[in-house]
């Protein structure tokens, strides 16, 4: 053997030596396809909101009340310079409210066309992931009133998060009426 030759054999030896001990790589996994939305609370029940449809989250402004509406519609804020109509979403759904604390509660704002409005919830529980394939069509536990703006649903860790939907309820000509008479 040359005197070249012996160091390429020493490392064509270590090199088929580090193939043999190598371990192989990790199996690749198939990726999870999310959905994701705002969270929040309503009567002691999970819901998450389509992302695209709330455009902040608030703590529940200074607002003044206004006469003649009825009572799920708690007045008006000045936000940023823009008046904010605050709905309290459990009064509109005659639903009881779960959290005892006014601190808890959170403003959902949303916006479609020209309507701009709070919705007052009992609290938010931030952005929320579900895997797509964990999607329910009818969830249990839903009351009556609030059915006709539930699209089914995500289950995680044994709990079902059901998706409300902002923009039917923007849409809802109950909603839109606020006079008390």
């Amino acid at each position: 053997m040359s005197a070249q030759a012996a160091p390429f054999a020493v490392l064509t030896d270590i090199a088929r030596r580090s193939r043999s001990l190598a371990a192989g790589l990790p199996e690749q996994q198939q990726a999870v396809e999310l959905w994701n939305g705002i969270g929040f609370v309503l009567a002691g029940e999970r819901y998450v909101a389509p992302m695209g449809e709330v455009i902040e989250i608030l703590h529940v402004p200074r607002y003044t009340h206004i006469p003649g509406v009825r009572s799920f519609m708690l007045g008006a804020a000045n936000v940023r310079g823009r008046l904010l109509p605050l709905i309290d979403l459990a009064g509109f759904f005659d639903v009881p409210r779960s959290s005892r604390s006014h601190r808890e509660r959170r403003v959902l704002v949303v916006e479609q066309g020209d309507v701009f409005s709070g919705l007052v919830v009992d609290s938010v529980s931030g952005m929320q992931y579900f895997a797509v394939d964990s999607h329910v069509a009818s969830p249990q536990g839903v009351p009556a009133s609030v059915q006709p703006f539930v699209s089914g649903g995500y289950e995680r860790n044994e709990e079902v998060w059901k998706v409300f939907s902002a923009a039917d309820l923007l849409g809802d000509e109950r909603f839109l009426d606020v006079a008390q008479w």
